[in-house]
């Protein structure tokens, strides 16, 4: 049985790298982009596109309409770790699991309690002004009626997020190439790989214990030693 495999898997290792996408967190609620449910399909009364809103160019251009949908569509405060990250930290507290690196802004990964989570896109926890750098957290953003501002200087506030347009930050992705490249196991969960520069990540691992576990085939199924099509959460809980 291929659950049985994982285990035994994850058992013989002590340099494991798990790496996932927006399917991690649709489990708690927050929905992806790109599925029939996600974002990008079900938003069609938008002024404009998802994709548009979410870039730089927007945020500078129509920020209040950045923020407008921001905080309605990107931000769940409510959301809770689901099985998937609870036992991804519990590998981690078991010494097995040497880092998360994660494609989502929601900080799940870390209330489960990962303490190594490395954040390609960023965190919608952060947020920084435009002009001084001074640090601000969600809640600030929240409680802004329109376009939040620096109380210091009053700049404006930008969360620390990767938009389209900009560029991962390079010290996260080489960290990242790094732990994946290294890694004795690479679990790839909750992402079709198919988004780019992130996609590329798999690449850099050499070694022969592949797991990826997404609802849908991805274009690295033939390569992986094991292959779930079904619910992260279900699977990682059946291993811890």
């Amino acid at each position: 049985m291929s659950i049985e495999k994982l285990k035994n898997i994850i058992e013989e290792s002590n340099n494991i790298v798990f790496f996932g996408g927006a399917g991690v967190s649709t489990e708690s609620n927050i929905p992806d982009f790109r599925s029939a449910s996600g974002l990008y399909t079900t938003e069609n009364n938008l002024k404009y596109p998802p994709e548009m809103m979410l870039s730089h160019s927007f945020f500078v251009s129509h920020t209040k309409d950045f923020y407008d949908f921001y905080k309605t569509k990107m931000i769940y405060k409510d959301a809770k770790p689901n099985d998937a990250h609870i036992a991804l930290a519990e590998l981690e507290r078991r010494g097995k699991l040497k880092a998360v690196i994660t494609q989502n802004i929601d900080g799940l990964h870390q209330m489960a309690g990962s303490e190594n989570v490395l954040e390609l896109h960023g965190s919608v926890y952060r947020n920084y002004c435009t002009e001084c750098n001074k640090y601000f957290a969600l809640d600030y953003i929240m409680k802004s009626d329109s376009v939040p501002t620096c109380d210091q200087c009053g700049g404006i506030v930008k969360p620390d997020v990767v938009l389209y347009e900009e560029s991962l930050d390079m010290n996260v992705l080489n960290r990242a190439l790094k732990y994946i490249h290294d890694a004795d196991v690479l679990i790839i969960g909750g992402t079709s790989l198919t988004v780019y520069p992130a996609a590329n990540l798999v690449q850099y691992y050499n070694g022969n214990k592949l797991i990826l576990i997404n609802k849908s085939q991805t274009q690295y199924d033939s390569r992986a030693a094991l292959t779930f099509n079904e619910s992260i959460g279900k699977v990682l809980k059946q291993v811890i």
